[in-house]
């Protein structure tokens, strides 16, 4: 399968391609792998989430080290659209796409693409919800419940996009205001905010907190490796990342960007992602699905507004007032 995956980009390839990825490091270094193997193009890996990479992108900006920016949450690679950072570049594999994976580039200017989703939730450690007697959480009400209090871990949406994903759903879910209180509550039965979005789950686990809140599909990577691990998606309604895929502006590799990007579309390109035991939704309606992905259709999605939650001014007003409202409070 690897060696048809790239056969047919090869002849446009070869010379070398750097890549900052911003998904698991099995899943970038599989892509990284199969794809140098197969057109002789030589791949530089950067590793890196999805908020570190664009403000590795901002800094570079007038002398751009990267050609590709692969995965992470869609939010950042819309603020680095609407900042110039990446250029337009309309993939003739677009009709390809599922619809929302499409509206990810329109609303972008088509200067990124959305490559896989993948909905955010819960994760939670039965065997130590057993040992202190407490039901897992079904709702994002029962994350203020006194009984979780240190027993909740979640990532710092300054560096991470799950977290940012978070905010930007409980406020669509909840209105503004009353979503800052609710993050004020949470504050309180938070353990640690971790650097990455998939720190948490984790720690979950691992036994060294009981629950996340974290993208579902980061979790049955870790029950597969025997952890005491489930997930269950919020009763009220939940967000979902679109990951997304951009060509940076002013990249040096720019005939080679765009093969990565061509074949990082193909669906088997995308079943990696499964490969990799990573289980988000691929954006390619003609990629097998896995049957770990969540169902989309048994939860509950808010109609998130990626538009306006991926616009810059937003994004950094949000995090701005969860760090001075929120994370400046005692715990």
């Amino acid at each position: 399968m690897a060696a048809i995956a790239g056969a047919s980009f090869g002849a446009a390839a070869q010379g070398q391609v750097n890549i900052i990825c911003s998904v698991q490091a099995e899943w970038c270094n599989m892509i990284a792998t199969v794809y140098a193997k197969t057109t002789g193009t030589k791949v530089n890996l950067s590793l890196k989430g999805s908020g570190e990479a664009l403000a590795q992108l901002i800094a570079e900006k007038d002398n751009p080290k990267t050609d590709v920016w692969f995965g992470g949450t869609g939010d950042p690679h819309l603020q680095a659209a609407e900042s110039g950072l990446t250029v337009e570049y309309k993939s003739p594999s677009l009709a390809q796409l599922y619809p929302w994976a499409q509206q990810q580039a329109q609303q972008s200017g088509y200067k990124t693409v959305g490559i896989y989703s993948g909905p955010l939730g819960f994760g939670y450690n039965t065997e130590l919800l057993a040992k202190k007697k407490i039901p897992a959480p079904t709702s994002w009400a029962d994350l203020l419940k006194p009984i979780y209090k240190g027993d909740i871990q979640v990532a710092n949406p300054a560096s991470s996009g799950t977290a940012y994903t978070m905010i930007a759903t409980l406020v669509q879910l909840m209105g503004e205001d009353k979503a800052f209180e609710y993050l004020k509550g949470l504050h309180k039965n938070v353990s640690a905010y971790t650097r990455s979005g998939t720190g948490p789950i984790k720690a979950v686990a691992r036994g060294e907190t009981a629950v996340s809140i974290s993208f579902v599909h980061d979790a049955p990577q870790e029950k597969m490796q025997g952890f005491p691990i489930e997930t269950v998606t919020p009763s009220e309604g939940t967000g979902a990342e679109i990951g997304s895929m951009s060509i940076i502006k002013g990249a040096r590799n720019l005939a080679t960007a765009k093969a990565f990007y061509e074949w990082a579309l193909t669906p088997q390109a995308q079943a990696f992602g499964a490969a990799a035991k990573q289980f988000q939704l691929p954006s390619n309606k003609n990629t097998a699905v896995d049957p770990n992905v969540p169902d989309f259709r048994k939860i509950k999605m808010i109609n998130y507004d990626y538009a306006k939650y991926g616009a810059s001014t937003e994004r950094r007003r949000l995090i701005a007032r969860w760090e001075k409202d929120v994370n400046s409070l005692p715990r």
